[in-house]
């Protein structure tokens, strides 16, 4: 009987050890290559409520370790996340610690003011990504580094792994079309973590001027592009779970056009319907909640679909599928007004409205940025640090 203890120990303890050792070990995890870096510096931070080391947030474990935590700076849902997608998030204090939360936006292009710049000697980023060019936190993490190039400060990232960084899908962005929900030249799903793409900024001179930030990624361990990573902390308010999170490049199109993608819904980007489609034997109704106070088609009774109970592996597969769009184009019959001019920012080409007007198929309009998706794998290599 004591053998049988034993052995059932010696195989917990052997399965546990196999499990932390497949487990992604984030950046943030990582303390002993990142505080002596950040010992006797003046620091500020890029993160929200997605920005946890275990069960405790970095800019907690950065002052119960005594670090020199002076500024907050905090992303679109704001630094506990409850903000409206495009709510201005303004100054303010973290009501925990009493760190000053400073504004983004308060200088020029859309920057931090260069008061806001020399209160910090270097900028620590540590936040969850869901790797989507319309994503916006790459975007804001692009700006700081900018600041960062312009003012001299450091940037140190603290990496975590992609969602969506198993596969690359979707035409790269026309610079035509650069904007607040697409920066830089690349694919809808990059595929990238944020660590990769922001070595990728830099190596390609992508910020303005060609400025070069003062850049280091703290890589994560135990993890490949095919690690599939859920994540422990919804990154915002209408991505609540997995499915939302790897529907996204398929539904988020929908916020250019009438339909309800399902904001004020339990299944915000998982469902689509309008009021006025037909033939569906699937109904819901948008509600004021939080995260989501004025929702489109708002306290109406819609109709459409459900793509809740697909597998991941079918989503996956399925990429960028426009087929969801297609089908509400043709139910509402709306003609040119079904498509605002957003959805070019979206989706970052202007063929695929007119593929889509003309009557092709999805299958169609994505052979067309195939080039791209091979372009920009080719491209993109040398800054990859995980494998592929």
């Amino acid at each position: 009987m004591k053998k049988l203890l034993l052995l059932t120990i010696l195989l917990c303890s052997s399965l546990l050890c196999q499990a932390q050792k497949e487990r992604p070990i984030l950046g943030d995890e990582q303390t002993a290559e990142y505080f002596p870096i950040l010992k006797g510096k003046r620091i500020a931070i890029f993160s929200n409520h997605t920005g946890m080391v275990g069960d405790k947030h970095l800019l907690d474990i950065l002052l119960e370790n005594e670090f020199n935590v002076v500024a907050i700076f905090s992303p679109e849902h704001g630094f506990r996340g409850n903000a409206d997608a495009g709510e201005h998030v303004s100054s303010s204090v973290d009501k925990k610690t009493g760190v000053p939360i400073l504004s983004l936006y308060d200088g020029k292009d859309k920057k931090p003011s260069e008061a806001s710049m020399r209160k910090f000697d270097i900028l620590v980023i540590d936040i969850q990504d869901v790797g989507l060019r319309f994503y916006t936190y790459y975007i804001t993490m692009c700006r700081l580094m900018d600041a960062c190039a312009e003012y001299n400060r450091k940037v140190l990232l603290l990496d975590r792994p992609n969602p969506n960084g198993h596969y690359v899908d979707g035409p790269i962005l026309d610079m035509k079309y650069k904007s607040g929900v697409g920066w830089l030249p690349i694919p809808i799903v990059h595929g990238m973590t944020l660590g990769e793409l922001a070595l990728m900024v830099n190596g390609e001179r992508w910020l303005p001027a060609s400025r070069v930030c003062d850049l280091i990624v703290i890589p994560c361990k135990n993890y490949t592009h095919q690690t599939k990573y859920t994540l422990p902390v919804p990154p915002s308010p209408n991505l609540p779970n997995m499915k939302s999170v790897y529907l996204y490049p398929a539904t988020c199109y929908f916020e250019a056009t009438p339909v309800s993608l399902g904001r004020g819904t339990s299944f915000p980007f998982q469902i689509y319907g309008h009021p006025n489609m037909t033939g569906y034997t699937y109904s819901f109704t948008p509600k004021s909640v939080p995260g989501a106070k004025n929702p489109p088609q708002l306290n109406k009774l819609c109709h459409g679909v459900n793509l809740s109970n697909m597998s991941d592996e079918e989503i996956w597969k399925r990429g960028v599928d426009l087929s969801y769009i297609i089908d509400a184009y043709k139910n509402l019959n709306m003609g040119d007004h079904f498509f605002r001019p957003f959805f070019e920012l979206l989706v970052g080409t202007d063929y695929v409205r007119k593929m889509i007007k003309d009557g092709k198929s999805a299958e169609e309009i994505k052979s067309c940025w195939k080039g791209d998706v091979e372009r920009f794998k080719e491209q993109r290599k040398p800054y990859l640090l995980y494998k592929e």
